[in-house]
């Protein structure tokens, strides 16, 4: 067996060589073969005699006592080749991305009082502490741990107390149950390492000091209940035996890893909703598990069939398996709890008190259920509810106005046609309460293979892409729609996000040109190009083809943003002249000319009404100045005249007053 497996591996790795050299793999990484033998004698580079030697190396490269050796040595260059490889494919950024960003924020976090004292001291000799494992919690890394440690708390939650109640489940399994007890012991232990080293943040930087993780840990409430659900109460099973599960309740003292793994799992899904209700009636059917566990110990207690309340007789061999055992008491407790069912009345006085406290019980979860189901729904079909407002009102309008039938049908397809694609949803509304920066790296993603395709877009700098982005209001136009129409009065330049748009003549069915994706018009008419015939006129017929989804980016906020970027203000400027010239639509003697009296003379008025507005409110300051002064003044012959009037008498009362106020101090 051993010789066919060294010849089964010799023939295995000399076939991936020869691929390994065929392919596309690095230089570094191609192993000496047959193929590179060839290779050498058409090249010439070496002679004879050394190609005789490489010859035999090659032979006994794989075999010999070395086999091993070469071997591992080969599987590690290539794990290393595919791990370069995939790193350079996923740390590859986009460039259009990289350019609005920026650099990467290198990783500075505080290091207990180094990493303050060294702010303003960078030249102080220091001593680096030693690296110590941090956990950090906002990384995916964290919710997997709370994924592992959520599992055995889940498990003591609910298999403890059955065991305890049911000891046949707990005697029959009993090599089972010791397996998954110690090992999420085990996992409990890890989980009190990993707490405490997980980092928190101070002064908005990760702290990774480990004598200041493990003194915010002791600080926490979490720490006393971790202490607690470590406790070993197993080691008194070594007295009253291992059929005591009831000894590790201790370990529920864990519940809260498993309340923050779902408090995170909520935030993560995409399906918020759906996750609420689940984990609500999670929650119901372990009140029903524990319940229906308690109906059984105190039907054990009392005496199974002593009366109509409690569980039946077990010697009956209906009632005698586990089974059924497990299903009568969850179909008790589920009928009591909920209420929608009869059970047996109690007979004793503990029974009375037990069904009670269900009942109380029972209301709690049906008023629970009910409020919250009815959240949800009202949550999952809020945004469904406010657009029927919206379409109910605009028909109750049209109606009101007797609009026509085919522009009523229009609308109706165009609201069809937002609800259908999704496109309902207001931007401002839902990113209102987030800063700039990250409303303009979010539509930067989000749009950001329209963005790509806009010339202007791809060299401009990454501060006006910022103005820009949030300056673009979306805008929706139906089939035949007119965007805009040779002559109107150009107020807004459109950015094609999705769709057909056609240049048409003023027939409206000659196409000259269509426009698609990326593809922005209307420039020309709002940035005031000098010499231009049309002036502020539309220069064509825009048509919608289908429907079509565009960017609108009105004069006043284009004219805002470039002000402050004169480059690409000039390139779009040069851009609409070229169109111009083109169309024989620009008067090269003005275009050429100086600066227009026109705009000195708006600029001088600009000038003077500024003026004007500074002047009167600099007027303003001077009258309250004056005012304030006059009061000051006032105030200060008051007090003069009241010291004035004062007699020694009164001034020696004062002294002696004080001085006893600070004797009895």
């Amino acid at each position: 067996r051993q010789i066919w497996a060294v010849i089964f591996l010799y023939i295995n790795i000399k076939s991936l060589k020869c691929v390994l050299l065929t392919s596309s793999l690095p230089s570094f990484l191609r192993a000496p073969s047959i193929c590179d033998d060839t290779a050498s004698e058409m090249q010439g580079v070496n002679s004879t005699a050394t190609s005789q030697q490489l010859q035999e190396s090659r032979r006994s490269s794989f075999t010999g006592a070395g086999a091993m050796a070469r071997l591992s040595h080969f599987l590690f260059m290539l794990r290393n080749w595919a791990t370069h490889r995939l790193q350079r494919e996923v740390e590859r950024p986009d460039s259009f991305l990289e350019r609005f960003r920026g650099p990467e924020l290198k990783d500075i976090s505080s290091r207990g009082s180094y990493a303050r004292s060294s702010i303003g001291h960078p030249d102080r000799p220091h001593k680096r502490k030693k690296e110590v494992w941090i956990m950090d919690p906002a990384t995916d890394k964290y919710y997997h741990w709370l994924t592992i440690i959520a599992a055995p708390v889940f498990y003591n939650l609910m298999m403890i107390v059955t065991r305890a109640c049911f000891n046949e489940l707990q005697n029959t399994y009993t090599i089972l149950w010791i397996i998954l007890d110690y090992t999420s012991d085990v996992i409990y232990y890890t989980d009190t390492f990993v707490r405490s080293r997980t980092g928190f943040l101070e002064q908005g930087l990760l702290v990774k000091d480990g004598t200041k993780l493990m003194g915010h840990y002791r600080q926490t409430s979490q720490f006393k209940y971790d202490m607690l659900s470590m406790i070993p109460t197993d080691f008194l099973m070594l007295k009253v035996g291992y059929n005591n599960p009831e000894l590790r309740f201790n370990r529920l003292f864990k519940m809260a890893r498993l309340f923050e793994f779902f408090d995170r799992t909520e935030t993560r899904t995409n399906y918020p909703n759906i996750f609420r209700i689940s984990n609500l009636v999670l929650y119901i059917l372990i009140i029903i598990h524990w319940n229906a566990c308690i109906f059984f110990a105190i039907s054990k207690t009392i005496g199974f069939g002593t009366d109509t309340w409690v569980y039946p007789n077990i010697s009956h061999p209906e009632y005698g398996r586990l089974a059924r055992k497990y299903i009568y008491c969850l179909y008790w407790s589920t009928l009591t709890l909920t209420t929608i069912g009869e059970t047996p009345p109690p007979v004793k006085d503990v029974e009375y008190l037990f069904v009670v406290a269900d009942f109380l019980i029972g209301v709690l979860i049906f008023a629970t259920i009910v409020g919250n189901v009815g959240a949800m729904i009202s949550n999952m079909n809020a945004s469904r509810a406010e657009f029927q407002a919206k379409i109910d009102s605009i028909k109750q309008y049209m109606q009101f106005r007797k609009v026509s039938k085919d522009l009523e049908a229009r609308v109706i397809k165009w609201f069809d046609y937002l609800w259908t694609e999704k496109k309902t949803c207001d931007e401002k509304e839902v990113l209102k309460n987030l800063p700039d920066k990250l409303k303009a790296e979010i539509a930067i993603n989000v749009h950001l293979d329209t963005l790509k395709k806009v010339r202007i877009f791809q060299d401009c700098e990454a501060g006006l892409l910022i103005e820009l982005v949030l300056k673009l209001q979306p805008q929706v136009f139906s089939p035949g729609d007119y965007i805009c129409k040779k002559g109107d009065i150009g107020r807004e330049m459109y950015i094609i996000k999705e769709g057909k748009l056609a240049v048409v003549a003023d027939d409206g069915v000659t196409q000259f040109v269509v426009l698609s994706d990326g593809a922005y018009f209307g420039e020309i008419s709002i940035l005031g190009i000098k010499g231009s015939k049309a002036g502020n006129r539309r220069t064509a017929n825009i048509r919608s083809v289908g429907y079509s989804d565009l960017f609108a980016l009105s004069k006043d906020d284009l004219m805002e943003a470039l002000t402050e970027y004169p480059e690409a203000k000039k390139a779009l400027e040069e851009k609409g002249k070229a169109i111009l010239m083109k169309d024989n639509l620009i008067d090269e003697a003005v275009a050429n000319a100086g600066a227009d009296p026109k705009d000195l003379e708006e600029k001088i008025v600009k000038l003077e009404s500024n003026l004007d507005v500074m002047t009167t409110k600099f007027g303003r300051l001077m009258a309250e100045y004056t005012s304030y002064q006059a009061k000051i003044k006032q105030r200060l012959t008051n007090m003069e005249s009241k010291v004035k009037s004062l007699r020694p008498e009164d001034l020696s009362e004062v002294v002696a007053d004080k001085k006893e106020e600070e004797k009895k101090k």
